[in-house]
């Protein structure tokens, strides 16, 4: 990937997204909110049948064997999709938990002072000791909190970003389509420049965050990963917030995803930690740069 996704890679992800949209659209978006806690296993496994856990596991050992690139564009859907579970961790977990890489293994662990689906998974990685549960803000997100919080592993953090990102694009696309078909005043609400304004922004935001995500993929680097998170956080949660305004109340319902997307950000924010150690990491990097 040069920044822009290659013939292969938008095949790719591509793929990934006509599988969420048929194994998890809106129906089963709804089923799950109403089933808190309980995860499909059957979408689990065949999750993994596509290889969506062992992207970046080599062929060798059973992997699909493409990169961080690829990841991070699967991983953009699934955000894009609010797809549940412990994705993450169930994706660093390929080639070393056995059943992780296949699905038939649901991987968890501590990642930013807090554990996903405790109750759920077949394994557990890393201390959990203390962990306490903890009433989620996001129905489809059952969480524990641990009393200390490790460092954060740097794949995790650019794959949470990457979901994010997919989830600042829906957003995005959803305050379009509802400014363009919502009449108020015998004029789509899309006429009215105050919600032209929060529409050009939540894009400004996402393809910004687009590009810091993609660029991070490539280089890996630790600076690069934290800016990605920071910009890629900010368009996220900016864009539900905004996508909530052109709704209006309608977006606070039940029967609207908007909601769930700005939840499931807020949770998201914590995997890497807060946001001032991504910040003072960022600064470290750029003195260093001028010394």
């Amino acid at each position: 990937m040069r920044l822009q996704p290659d013939e292969d890679q938008r095949a790719l992800r591509d793929g990934v997204r006509e599988l969420l949209a048929r194994r998890f659209g809106p129906r089963e978006l709804r089923e799950a909110v109403e089933r808190p806690g309980h995860l499909d296993r059957g979408l689990w496994r065949e999750l993994g049948a596509a290889g969506f856990f062992a992207l970046c596991l080599p062929e060798s050992e059973g992997g699909v064997g493409l990169g961080l690139p690829e990841a991070v564009l699967a991983f953009e859907e699934a955000g894009r999709a609010l797809l549940p579970g412990p994705l993450v961790a169930t994706h660093l977990a390929a080639g070393r938990v056995p059943g992780a890489a296949e699905g038939h293994a649901v991987v968890t662990g501590p990642l930013g002072g807090l554990v996903e689906w405790l109750g759920e998974a077949d394994v557990v990685r890393g201390d959990t000791a203390g962990a306490v549960p903890l009433r989620s803000v996001d129905p489809l997100t059952p969480l524990h909190r641990l009393p200390a919080a490790g460092a954060p592993d740097l794949v995790a953090v650019l794959l949470t970003a990457a979901e994010q990102l997919g989830s600042a694009g829906r957003t995005c696309e959803l305050a379009v389509q509802h400014a363009r078909t919502r009449e108020q005043f015998g004029r789509p609400v899309g006429a009215f420049q105050a919600v032209q304004h929060l529409c050009a922004d939540m894009l400004v935001r996402t393809r910004t965050a687009r590009a810091a995500v993609h660029a991070a993929a490539v280089t890996a680097g630790p600076a690069d990963v934290h800016a990605a998170r920071l910009l890629a956080d900010e368009a996220a949660v900016r864009g539900a917030r905004d996508c909530l305004q052109v709704h209006g109340g309608m977006g606070f319902t039940w029967e609207s995803e908007v909601h769930l997307h700005l939840k499931r950000a807020w949770i998201r924010t914590r995997r890497a930690g807060p946001a001032t150690e991504s910040e003072e990491l960022m600064a470290a990097a750029l003195l260093e740069k001028e010394d």
